[in-house]
C-alpha cells in the first residue's frame, strides 16, 4: 500500500467534513464522487448550482450526498460577514466590504471552517497559492504560538539505510523565501506537528546549515541557531538540534563524529532548510535523483487546515489533499 493509500485509509476512519470551494471546476466534482464513494470525508461544495449539476451529471455523481452552496445566495452570508468584520476589526473592514469578501468562494469556504461547521478547506485548482493562503490567514488565522504560515513536502525515498519507503518532511519549500529566525522556529514546530499527525512518527527535527555545531561562522548560521532557540520556546519538549549539515542530521555514524551528544542522533525525519532556495532545490534534487515521491506542498501553520492545490492538479490530487486536510484537522 502506497503512502497516499495509507493516508486515504486513515482519513476514512476520521469522518471529517471538508469544504471544496471550486465546484465550478469539473475536477472538483470528479474528486467529490471518489471522496464520497470511498467514504474519505463528508463534503460541502461551493459554486454555481447549474454548473455543478452539469458536471455531476457528466461524472455520475449524486449531489444529494454532499451539501451544495452558492455563497452569493446563502442564508449564512450576513452572519459570516458580521464575523469577518470582527476578525478584521483592526483593519477597519466595513460590513459592505465583508459582504463582498464572503461572496468569494475561498473566503466563504474558510469561514465555514472558522465557524466550526467543517473541519478543513481544500482549494487551488482555480486559484493561486497566494489567494488560498491569504484567505486562510484572513479568516482562519494562525495556530496558537505560530508566527507564520509555511509549507512542507513529504518525501518518500524508495530506500534509505535499509529502510524501504523512508518518509522525510522537507520545509519550507514553497512559501517563505527568506524566513526570519522567528519564522524558522515556527516552520520547525509546524512541520514536527505535521510529521506526528500525518505520518505517525515521532518527529526528530534538524535545523540545517552548511555548518555543524560551530564548524563555521556566518550570519546565515547565526540565523539558524536563533531559529532553533525560537522553536524550543514554542515547544520545549521537541526533539530538535542545529545547526547541522544534512549528513550529520540523517546518518547516525556521521552524527556521532560531527555532532556527538546531539538529541537528534543522526535520525532526523524533519529537515528544516534555512531558506526557500535551499528547500525547493533540495526537494527537487531528491525527487529526481533518488526517485523519491514528492507530496505537497502541504500548507501548515493555520489554526485549521486550508490546503492548497496546484492549478494543474488532477481529480486524484484533490482526493489526496482532502485526505491530508482531514488528518491535519486532528492537530491539537
Amino acid at each position: 500500500m502506497s503512502i497516499l493509500d495509507k493516508l486515504q485509509e486513515k482519513a476514512k476512519g476520521l469522518g471529517k467534513h471538508i469544504v471544496l470551494p471550486e465546484g465550478d471546476d469539473r475536477r472538483t466534482i470528479e474528486a467529490a464522487k471518489t471522496i464520497i464513494d470511498e467514504g474519505i470525508a463528508k463534503l460541502t461544495i461551493l459554486g454555481t448550482p447549474r454548473i455543478i449539476e452539469g458536471h455531476a451529471k457528466e461524472v455520475g455523481f449524486d449531489l444529494s450526498s454532499a451539501r451544495i452552496i452558492e455563497p452569493t445566495g446563502s442564508d449564512d452570508l450576513d452572519r459570516y460577514a458580521d464575523e469577518f468584520v470582527k476578525l478584521r476589526a483592526k483593519k477597519g473592514v466595513s460590513k459592505e466590504q465583508a459582504l463582498n469578501k464572503m461572496k468569494e468562494v475561498l473566503y466563504f469556504g474558510d469561514m465555514i471552517v472558522h465557524m466550526d461547521e467543517a473541519d478543513g478547506c481544500v482549494a487551488g485548482a482555480a486559484h493561486t497559492t497566494g489567494d488560498v493562503i491569504r484567505a486562510g490567514l484572513h479568516v482562519i488565522g494562525l495556530a496558537k504560538g505560530i508566527s507564520s504560515v509555511s509549507s512542507c513536502f513529504m518525501m518518500v525515498v524508495p530506500e534509505f539505510l535499509g529502510v524501504e519507503n523512508k518518509v522525510f518532511l522537507f520545509a519550507d519549500g514553497a512559501v517563505l523565501p527568506n524566513p526570519t529566525p522567528e519564522q524558522l522556529g515556527a516552520i520547525a514546530v509546524s512541520t514536527a506537528r505535521t510529521m506526528k499527525v500525518l505520518v505517525g512518527e515521532e518527529p526528530r527535527v534538524a535545523m540545517l546549515s552548511f555548518s555543524t555545531k560551530g564548524s563555521a561562522e556566518h550570519p546565515d548560521i547565526t540565523k539558524v541557531r536563533m531559529g532553533l532557540e525560537e522553536a524550543k520556546k514554542i515547544d520545549p519538549k521537541l526533539i530538535i538540534d542545529g545547526e547541522l549539515q544534512v549528513d550529520a542530521a540523517i546518518i547516525p555514524k556521521i552524527a556521532n563524529s560531527k555532532a556527538p551528544g546531539s538529541p537528534v542522533e543522526g535520525k532526523a525525519n524533519v529537515l528544516v532548510f534555512p531558506d526557500l532556495d535551499a528547500g525547493n532545490i533540495a526537494y527537487k534534487i531528491v525527487q529526481r535523483l533518488a526517485k523519491a515521491e514528492a507530496i505537497g506542498p502541504i500548507i501548515q501553520g493555520l489554526a485549521k487546515p486550508a490546503n492548497d492545490l496546484s492549478r494543474g492538479c488532477s481529480a486524484s490530487d484533490i482526493v489526496n489533499v482532502v485526505a491530508i486536510a482531514s488528518i491535519l484537522s486532528t492537530i491539537e
